[in-house]
């Protein structure tokens, strides 16, 4: 069966704040959208390379295997969310704390490696998740962090929150990298 294609949410269907992320998706098909990402991120990530992975532009700051494991943590939160809302479950789901997640995690470490293949493994994984979702499941919505959100938004939101940090990464990260040498 053929995913059906996923129309851009309306601005109802999620909170204003998540605005930025989806304006970072590009029009077309969203699934190979979020197939893609990965190859691009690990691109980016070998350019920087494991010795310069713990770089932070700036005092605290989260490092760049940090900023990986955030992706991870974050695409699985949202991928639950979108989980949980297709399969019509109404029960409203807590918020998460990002820098309190990031903190737990000790991702400097781990080798960059490791976070990158992580990383690519469970957006493989989604990616057959979400499109083995129908358009009613698509359609579909629920509360996560006070804010009634549909399953369609939180893909495209997952799709731009990846591109949002693959930007900070080029932005503000490798400039100082090449500044040290790199």
């Amino acid at each position: 069966m053929n995913a059906p294609l996923v129309a851009r949410p309306e601005a109802s269907e999620y909170a204003p704040y998540y605005g930025r992320y989806l304006e970072n998706v590009p029009e077309g098909d969203l699934f190979e959208v979020l197939a893609t990402q990965p190859d691009e991120t690990a691109a980016l990530l070998e350019e920087i390379g494991e010795a310069r992975a713990d770089y932070r532009y700036a005092l605290g700051k989260w490092s760049v295997k940090e900023i990986v494991g955030h992706l991870i943590d974050t695409e699985r939160v949202f991928a639950y969310r979108a989980l949980r809302f297709a399969r019509g479950d109404r029960s409203a789901l807590p918020g998460f704390d990002q820098d309190a997640y990031v903190a737990a995690a000790h991702f400097d470490n781990r080798p960059l490696a490791d976070l990158v293949e992580e990383f690519r493994l469970g957006r493989r994984a989604n990616v057959r998740l979400f499109r083995s979702f129908d358009a009613a499941a698509l359609r579909r919505s629920g509360t996560a962090n006070g804010v009634e959100m549909s399953v369609r938004a939180l893909l495209y939101i997952i799709a731009g929150h990846e591109r949002h940090h693959r930007q900070i990464l080029r932005e503000r990260y490798l400039p100082g990298l090449m500044e040290e040498g790199g």
